[in-house]
């Protein structure tokens, strides 16, 4: 049963989400101030973390930040209906979706879905491993190497980075890699968040400089599989 963290100081949240998400087999638990959540998280055992932006103690930017640092559990943050800003900043500091309050419970539902399924349990490798100069992606144990180094990605990063690396100078318009990764349509400031994603991506892939912009275009992931 994968275990869901909620971070939201909402007391009154976490029952019934935590009997909604039953229901689909998933174990919610409610924490209300972030250190609280934290001690949680460092006890392990946590598939997923939803975190709203307005905490007591520091705010969900910061809580998302803190987790990043050594961890690349999913993140689902809580924003404010219509607050562009709060989605942008989130997506920045690492968070791999977001979903404006109010929310329908059965939207947030998806969203967890969606990003599990992009971090699988690791299984043994099966040789499925693509190499570039300086570059070692292992598909089976979803791990990254930059010249002898591993990388830390999110699972959606991860994704990004074998979509791209899967077809080598195939140019990808926003949209599309939107639609690849989340299932859906893009809107609002969606095409924003691919940008922000590839930016994150490259940070973590330095000095390496397989992802190019192309401008009106899209992106594209320029070299040669070894």
């Amino acid at each position: 049963m994968p275990r869901l963290l909620l971070i939201d100081d909402d007391e009154a949240l976490g029952a019934p989400l935590a009997t909604y998400f039953a229901r689909s087999g998933f174990e919610l638990t409610h924490a209300t101030r972030p250190s609280q959540g934290l001690a949680l998280l460092r006890a392990g055992g946590f598939d997923a973390a939803i975190l709203d932006v307005m905490l007591p103690e520091m705010d969900g930017f910061e809580l998302c930040r803190t987790i990043r640092k050594d961890s690349s559990l999913p993140i689902v943050m809580l924003t404010a209906r219509g607050d562009v800003m709060d989605r942008v900043v989130g997506l920045e500091l690492g968070a791999d979706d977001y979903l404006p309050k109010p929310f329908e419970p059965r939207e947030l539902l998806a969203r967890i879905q969606t990003v599990l399924r992009r971090v699988p349990a690791a299984a043994p490798s099966n040789g499925r491993v693509w190499r570039f100069e300086g570059l070692v992606i292992d598909l089976d144990r979803r791990s990254v190497q930059r010249e002898g180094e591993p990388v830390e990605l999110t699972g959606t990063e991860f994704e990004l980075l074998t979509l791209l690396a899967g077809a080598p100078n195939k140019v990808f318009h926003r949209d599309d890699i939107l639609e690849r990764l989340r299932g859906q349509a893009a809107e609002d400031i969606h095409t924003r968040a691919v940008d922000i994603l590839v930016s994150r991506l490259r940070r973590k892939l330095e000095p390496l400089q397989f992802i190019k912009t192309l401008r009106n275009a899209g992106y594209t992931f320029a070299g040669a599989r070894e």
